[in-house]
């Protein structure tokens, strides 16, 4: 994983703050193109800067409305992805730079691809074989849990149907092996439940699902891997949006806006919290900070 050599200093802070004076799409290019030296120190030798800027310039002219984002947001995403040397917004689906209503305004959120996220296992050199698969309802395909799992798939040559479940299977070099299983219908409830960008039509979600499907289901899977810290950090990276462009991304805090709904208390859940004696409503202590940050440590666990 590329670290980088960026400093949070004046210049980043600068540059941001000047293009979103000047306002207008033309001025994030013009800041691509002045973080040039930045993103050369953050990318691994096997993307250069020339073909990452080129990718990024590409991703801001396919998605027009990441030219409405706000320079800090767009960058903040921008050099996630050179930091964790992973191409945005390219067929490769390693990872995504996504316009995200935040805050009242439109930032860059930044998203792994499920490529980008087989691709980060390998790096980390625990995982010798990492993969998933569609199963389709005419395919042949069986599984078995317990202390000896065993899963079977084999697919129709022709007319394989619809797909109904998708797969995922981990390999280390210690022997350690597993697999997680689930429904299209289980991938669809997870990504209600913790993809807040899901339904918005520049996300991945509608217009590649299966690669997010995929991506779902390694993210599960991998919970049973004995896989480095350093891994879930960057994992911990994906459905992010950050404004302040360091060495060392991952450390930077989730700057997203959660919405968290109420949801019914029972009277055991309610007995530890305070209850307004006029009204007879069970107060949440929390701050909307804690509320925020105890959503977004459940979603890096459970995925998309």
């Amino acid at each position: 994983m590329a670290a980088g050599t960026i400093k949070s200093g004046a210049i980043q802070k600068a540059q941001a703050s000047k293009a979103v004076a000047k306002g207008g799409p033309q001025n994030i290019k013009q800041l691509i193109m002045q973080m040039k030296p930045q993103i050369e120190k953050a990318l691994p030798t096997v993307i250069t800067p020339e073909r990452f800027t080129r990718m990024v310039l590409t991703a801001l002219s396919t998605t027009p409305k990441l030219q409405e984002c706000t320079p800090k947001s767009f960058l903040g995403a921008m050099m996630q992805a050179a930091q964790l040397g992973v191409e945005p917004n390219t067929p490769l689906a390693q990872a995504y730079l996504i316009p995200y209503k935040n805050k009242g305004q439109m930032e860059a959120q930044f998203q792994l691809g499920y490529k980008g996220l087989i691709d980060l296992a390998y790096r980390g050199g625990e995982v010798t074989n990492i993969y998933a698969e569609a199963v389709h309802e005419n395919d042949e395909f069986d599984y078995e849990l317990g202390l000896e799992p065993k899963i079977k798939h084999k697919p129709a040559l022709k007319d394989r149907g619809e797909v109904i479940l998708y797969y995922a299977i981990f390999k280390t070099k210690s022997g350690a092996a597993g697999f997680k299983v689930m429904s299209v219908e289980d991938i669809r409830k997870h990504m209600n439940q913790y993809s807040q960008a899901a339904k918005g039509g520049f996300s991945p979600w509608q217009n590649n699902f299966d690669a997010m499907a995929k991506k779902t289901v390694i993210k599960q899977v991998l919970k049973y891997a004995p896989i480095r810290t350093e891994f879930m950090r960057a994992v911990a990276a994906d459905g992010t949006i950050k404004t302040n462009v360091t060495e060392n991304m991952v450390e930077e805090p989730d700057e997203t806006i959660i919405t968290v709904e109420a949801e019914p208390v029972t009277q055991q859940e309610g007995a530890s919290r305070e209850v307004d004696m006029e009204t007879g409503e069970i107060l949440d202590q929390r701050t909307a900070e804690e509320k925020a940050e105890e959503y977004q440590a459940e979603k890096s666990l459970q995925g998309e």
